[in-house]
């Protein structure tokens, strides 16, 4: 039979394993905030009449691919 007071302590140290990682993804969580928050203020405005997917298409017959 297993004395289940020695059971015990093993769930208070998953316990404390969990809430660190937690507060570990938490903390990683708020600075790929920043950063992205950092990024985007850094990132030049865009025109709202041109769709930056399409900015670049040249209209036309296309250039044929080289073989």
């Amino acid at each position: 039979m297993v004395n289940k007071a020695l059971m015990k302590p093993r769930a208070t140290f998953e316990k404390r394993r969990k809430e660190q990682l937690r507060k570990q993804r938490k903390q990683d969580k708020a600075e790929r905030r920043k950063l992205r928050k950092e990024e985007r203020v850094a990132r030049p405005a865009v025109d709202d009449n041109e769709d930056p997917d399409i900015a670049h298409i040249v209209w036309g017959p296309q250039p044929l691919a080289d073989e």
